[in-house]
């Protein structure tokens, strides 16, 4: 995925944030939550860029394993289930959420580690051949793609169907 993350977490933390409404986090922070959740993964490529000289696939960190966010979504749950005030676990449950969201997203056109730190295989869904030189033109010409579209137009109504309630 390459412009489907951020409208995607913006879905999932807008159609879960009536669920959880009554806990009293504002829609906002609960969005800002969500939404830094979307693109947590690929922070790691600032230590790809910057340190690791694209070395190594960046979805072979730690930051990409879906194991970890399996555990911090875990954590999550548990913490909003047994604590007592429910916002800083609620927003950790919005968070880990999209980031596991993130994970699953990336499996449809590359390559994830759905059993590192165990087993070093990567798996993806499809794969995007290597037709163009340019890496992100193979993924804008492949036909995921389309998927990645469909969620930006779907965060895209989203937003304006809030934006059109709060006018009135």
């Amino acid at each position: 995925m390459i412009v489907a993350h951020l409208p995607a977490g913006y879905i999932v933390s807008t159609l879960l944030f009536h669920r959880f409404e009554k806990h009293g986090v504002p829609r906002l922070v609960f969005l800002r939550a969500g939404l830094l959740g979307s693109i947590a993964p690929d922070l790691d490529m600032i230590y790809f860029y910057g340190f690791d000289h694209r070395a190594h696939p960046h979805h072979s960190y730690f930051s990409h394993f879906p194991s970890v966010w399996l555990l911090l979504l875990t954590l999550a749950i548990l913490g909003f289930q047994h604590c007592r005030h429910k916002k800083l676990p609620l927003l950790a449950l919005i968070f880990t959420c999209n980031g596991m969201l993130h994970m699953l997203l990336d499996y449809i056109s590359t390559n994830i580690y759905w059993l590192a730190p165990f087993v070093n295989r990567p798996f993806a869904l499809f794969s995007v051949p290597k037709a163009y030189e340019i890496w992100w033109l193979n993924f804008l010409l492949h036909r995921s793609f389309a998927l990645e579209i469909l969620l930006v137009f779907w965060a895209a109504y989203l937003w304006s169907k809030q934006r059109m309630a709060r006018r009135d």
